[in-house]
């Protein structure tokens, strides 16, 4: 798996490095050379913030957890993906039989922050991703990886831009344009 590591107002040490990588190569029989992971790292109110975001062609995993050190953030975080890998593991496994999950030509959602100016503005933060064809189904399993209570997709029925996103009662929405 490649892995990208970043530190957010700080440096990230060697030492810190080797022991992303050396955790993170645990999840390697779950990806193998095809996945890619993102690692940010900041410090958020003399916390340790360890942000962990894993793209395998279309499905993203990610977990983001606050901690007194790295070392546990990161161990926190392996184990969240371990979790949504256990819990999705019916659907994820139906996607590998498909080829989807391992196939390095399909483009994954890219949630990288692009960082825009301070300004009075609304507008606090932008992200840009591309978009694969999907079912409803597909997009909220993508929302729950990810921990969102939205998720963009491209319906592979019709062809539009739709949203899935979390109800107050628990349930799921869809959100498609009529013309």
């Amino acid at each position: 798996m490649k892995i990208n590591i970043i530190g957010r107002q700080l440096n990230v040490y060697d030492d810190t490095k080797e022991m992303i990588i050396e955790k993170l190569s645990k999840l390697d029989k779950y990806f193998g050379e095809e996945g890619s992971a993102t690692v940010t790292l900041t410090h958020k109110r003399n916390l340790a913030t360890l942000e962990v975001t894993i793209k395998a062609s279309n499905t993203l995993f990610r977990s983001e957890v606050d901690a007194d050190s790295f070392r546990d953030a990161l161990d926190k975080s392996i184990d969240n993906i371990e979790r949504q890998i256990r819990k999705n593991k019916t659907r994820l496994r139906k996607k590998l039989r498909e080829g989807v999950i391992l196939d390095s030509d399909i483009a994954a959602a890219s949630l990288e922050p692009q960082e825009e100016p301070e300004s009075n503005d609304i507008i606090i933060r932008t992200k840009r991703f591309e978009y694969t064809p999907m079912s409803p189904e597909e997009a909220i399993m993508q929302m729950n990886l990810i921990g969102h209570t939205f998720f963009v997709f491209n319906d592979a029925v019709t062809g539009k831009t739709c949203v899935v996103y979390t109800r107050k009662d628990g349930n799921y929405g869809l959100i498609e344009p009529e013309n």
